[in-house]
């Protein structure tokens, strides 16, 4: 119980820039894109291993503006660098690397979640997190009301993706389970 008080303090005294910079790094150094740090901050706070970021809905789902803003903040003091990209459909990406190492020794589960995200197709990440938001905000079936809010983007193969993902990211045995879908 120590030990986890502790941690909880830490994490309070820890800036914004560092918190962001600390996911970065856990997540092996390299994020790409924006939406994808914000679906994988999302569930590290479900988790129970976030750093403190407050969500709300927004169009891609997941979003806090907090962690956007600590984003931006970690660029400018250089704890990471941002690339910005323009992508073949004429939207803009960005590439997240790590500057500097401030998470310590990051916890076995946290690199786990975070390694099957780095490494998940981002729409069905984004699809996977948009549904456990929508569950416990108390949607009766998450995964209708995700089709219904993301026509598009819900093809029947980038929801069973989105599954499979959901399903392998609740088998990280964490500190608090993800919601049932």
């Amino acid at each position: 119980m120590a030990e986890k008080s502790l941690r909880r303090r830490i994490k309070k005294l820890k800036k914004p820039s560092d918190k962001v910079a600390s996911i970065i790094a856990d997540a092996g150094g390299k994020i790409v894109g924006r939406t994808r740090l914000q679906k994988m901050a999302y569930i590290l706070e479900l988790a129970g291993l976030g750093e403190g970021f407050n969500f709300n809905y927004k169009h891609y789902g997941p979003y806090s503006e907090d962690l956007a803003d600590a984003a931006r903040r970690a660029s400018l003091l250089g704890k990471v660098s941002e690339e910005t990209y323009t992508a073949a459909w004429g939207g803009v990406y960005s590439i997240y690397q790590a500057n500097e190492d401030v998470s310590g020794t990051p916890n076995a589960s946290r690199k786990k979640l975070l390694s099957y995200m780095v490494e998940a197709n981002p729409v069905e990440l984004e699809l996977a997190a948009t549904a456990a938001f929508l569950e416990i905000s108390g949607e009766d079936d998450a995964w209708d009301a995700v089709k219904k809010r993301k026509e598009k983007k819900s093809t029947p193969e980038r929801i069973h993706g989105a599954q499979k993902l959901y399903t392998s990211l609740r088998s990280v045995d964490v500190p608090k389970p993800l919601p049932k879908l």
